[in-house]
């Protein structure tokens, strides 16, 4: 596997090795000692899975208590994917990376805890799978506005686009009003 700092740390992009021939391919997209040797130690204790239409963006969640980390990755079509740094003691608090994930490219991004996580549809449909650190704790669970100003995500939305959002994901907190990670 091929790990990848990005420019806000602890986010990593994976790279699986595949071996494939004319009948198919396998890649190995967990294995415990190749994470631990690039600095992700994680147990997960939660799998999840989404499929999305085309413009669907969802986030930015993360959750106050329990925080997850998320191995994430696209099986089906292609997303670009999103992290937020929440912890105020970070250097890098209130800054986002994004990579473009599917299924053709097999990248996976490792979002620890403590970060704000979304991704855009750009396929027609996506299917997005993630491991996740802890459980789903929807009281703790909060979002923050995709569109904020002081975070500025540079969305690949095409000209006059608008996503396709939930009610959750309409009305985020802006990053001055969020709660965040110490």
């Amino acid at each position: 596997m091929k790990f990848t700092a990005t420019e806000v740390p602890d986010v990593v992009v994976i790279e699986p090795v595949m071996h494939g021939a004319e009948r198919g391919f396998f890649i190995e997209t967990w294995r415990e000692n190749l994470y631990k040797d690039a600095g992700i130690e994680a147990s997960f204790v939660q799998d999840n899975h989404s499929r999305s239409s085309f413009g669907a963006l969802r986030g930015l969640h993360y959750q106050v208590n329990k925080p997850q980390g998320k191995l994430v990755r696209v099986i089906h079509g292609e997303v670009f994917d999103v992290a937020v740094d929440l912890r105020q003691s970070s250097s890098t608090f209130g800054q986002w990376v994004g990579d473009v994930l599917s299924a053709d490219n097999r990248k996976m991004m490792w979002v620890p805890p403590g970060f704000a996580h979304g991704f855009l549809v750009l396929s027609e449909v996506a299917e997005f799978t993630y491991r996740c650190t802890d459980y789903y704790a929807p009281e703790h669970e909060r979002t923050l506005c995709w569109s904020d100003a002081d975070v500025a995500i540079d969305w690949p939305l095409n000209a006059g686009q608008e996503p396709l959002l939930s009610d959750k994901d309409s009305n985020g907190a802006s990053l001055k009003d969020a709660e965040t990670y110490a």
